[in-house]
């Protein structure tokens, strides 16, 4: 094998975090390798829904979910696109009283980042959004988010990674990768790179690397199961969700409505996901119960990727707990593709200068790491 390329920092996984950290950190003069097994976005974050939204994270992930929203709006100057993104808004529905509960308590929790939320029930609900079937009882509303085309986004912060003297290859699966002399060593492509620092932004398959240096955790495949409608008149103009988020749905200004819920299946070791069709069928007739218009219209296509699932359904995110110049982005949980701008701008800063100010309490990779034992004779402080 000859010998390895030299660079100041390795990036495992070609997804929108990975990809917005290349870019941000070619920006800032460093070179930059990435390793992407596939295309870039060829999983989690290209084969999503396309939800760009704020409300009903989990405390832990409002300041990532904040601070990506800023850089969402500022796409066009930064990429060159906005990937479609639009601000039409985030309608979170409940179909029953402990749901309209749930709302009417996160109102505390978005006030407490500073993001505007609207409660609306009964016939206010009614009046804002004559669209809804009776299944809606009361609805959350978040003008600031929004929606995107998923299949954009990561390509284009590639392009422009690429174009800031990032280099990123993609087709190169990693099949070794280890931290010596100070350095991480990794094989991909029967090739060799080296560098002082590795972030890992490979999706589920960031576990595996998470493994490699002494951090395994409990991370499962994620299978969302999507489907797209025929066009129908446009009336559904908010990216809309539920409470306890078993369906949600969108509709794109030339008709076609845009549908998540359940989960397809998959092997992460081909890699291969597909949808179902029992799954695609009770999803349709859930939306079809929050928007009537949605009642026999035809589902033209259905689709699946794999993203990583945390078992408290948060991702992983910040520096490794047992080795230096390792930092980790993965296990996003079905909800990646809103924060990853802001992922790939929080990992450059904690690999470039060691901190970052966006908070990340609760996102550690020590969580779910046992505590080591106690020498003998060490004492207590």
């Amino acid at each position: 094998m000859t010998a390895p390329v030299e660079a100041d920092v390795l990036i495992i996984g070609g997804g929108g975090a990975g990809c917005s950290a290349a870019l941000h950190l070619a920006r800032r003069g460093a070179r930059v390798v990435l390793l992407e097994r596939g295309l870039v976005g060829s999983q989690a974050s290209g084969a999503n829904y396309g939800g760009v939204r704020q409300q009903g994270r989990h405390p832990a992930e409002l300041p990532i979910a904040r601070r990506s929203h800023e850089i969402w709006r500022r796409l066009p100057e930064l990429l060159g696109t906005g990937c479609e993104f639009v601000q039409t808004g985030h309608l979170k529905l409940a179909r029953n009283e402990a749901e309209a509960a749930e709302l009417v308590a996160y109102l505390d929790v978005a006030a407490s980042h500073d993001l505007r939320l609207e409660f609306l029930d009964g016939a206010a609900l009614r009046r804002r959004f004559p669209w809804l079937g009776p299944a809606a009882i009361a609805g959350s509303f978040a003008p600031e988010d929004g929606s995107a085309n998923p299949r954009l986004l990561s390509p284009a912060l590639a392009r422009a990674a690429r174009q800031a003297g990032a280099t990123l290859l993609e087709q190169a699966a990693v099949t070794a990768c280890q931290h010596e002399g100070g350095r991480f060593v990794v094989e991909a492509g029967g090739r060799r790179f080296r560098a002082e620092r590795l972030l890992n932004t490979a999706g589920f398959w960031g576990g595996q690397v998470a493994a490699w240096f002494g951090e395994a955790v409990p991370v499962r495949p994620h299978t969302p199961n999507m489907m797209v409608t025929e066009p129908i008149p446009y009336v559904i103009e908010p990216n809309v969700g539920v409470a306890g988020g078993n369906v949600y749905l969108r509709q794109i200004p030339r008709g076609n409505v845009i549908i998540g819920g359940g989960h397809g299946m998959g092997d992460p070791a081909v890699p291969m996901s597909r949808p179902l069709a029992q799954v695609t069928l009770q999803a349709m007739r859930r939306a079809a119960a929050l928007v009537p218009a949605l009642e026999g219209v035809s589902v033209i296509r259905s689709w699946s990727g794999i993203d990583g699932m945390m078992p408290d359904k948060i991702p992983v995110v910040g520096p490794s707990g047992t080795t230096p110049g390792l930092f980790h982005a993965f296990g996003f949980s079905g909800h990646g593709f809103q924060l990853g701008p802001a992922i790939g701008a929080i990992l450059c800063e904690l690999a470039l200068d060691g901190r970052t100010e966006t908070p990340l309490e609760g996102l550690s990779i020590r969580r779910f790491l046992a505590p080591r034992p106690m020498p003998a004779g060490a004492a207590m402080t």
